[in-house]
C-alpha cells in the first residue's frame, strides 16, 4: 500500500525532508562543480555546497540507521538507504521506494 504524507510517521516525515535536503545539497555541488571546473567562472558554489553537503551526508546516514531502527526496516533495505546517500541524488529514488513499499508508515 502506498503511503500518503497522511499516513507517514514522524520518522518517516523526518526521513523524507533529510533524503529531500541530501539531494538537494548535491544538485548544488553538481551546479557549483560544473561552474568551478567548466566555465571557471567561480569556486564559491563548491565551497558553499560543499560544505553543506558534507553535512547533511552525515544527517542523511545517522537518519537512515535511525529510522531504519526505529521502523524495523529489514537489514537489506537499510543496507540499500545508505548507500543511496553515494552516488548523486540518489536518496529521492530510495525515499519514493521506501513509501511506495510502505515502509515509513508508523508500526
Amino acid at each position: 500500500m502506498a503511503t500518503t504524507p497522511a499516513t507517514r510517521s514522524r520518522w518517516g516525515t523526518l526521513f523524507t525532508v533529510v533524503a529531500l535536503g541530501e539531494a538537494f545539497t548535491w544538485a548544488g555541488l553538481l551546479i557549483g562543480m560544473f561552474l568551478k571546473h567548466v566555465t571557471q567562472t567561480t569556486d564559491v558554489g563548491v565551497a558553499v555546497f560543499g560544505a553543506l553537503h558534507g553535512g547533511m551526508f552525515l544527517v542523511y546516514m545517522a537518519v537512515t540507521l535511525v529510522v531504519a531502527w526505529r521502523l524495523r526496516w529489514p537489514l537489506w533495505v537499510a543496507l540499500v538507504g545508505l548507500l543511496a546517500g553515494i552516488p548523486p541524488l540518489a536518496t529521492v529514488p530510495f525515499d519514493l521506494w521506501v513509501a511506495r513499499r510502505g515502509l515509513i508508515r508508523p508500526r
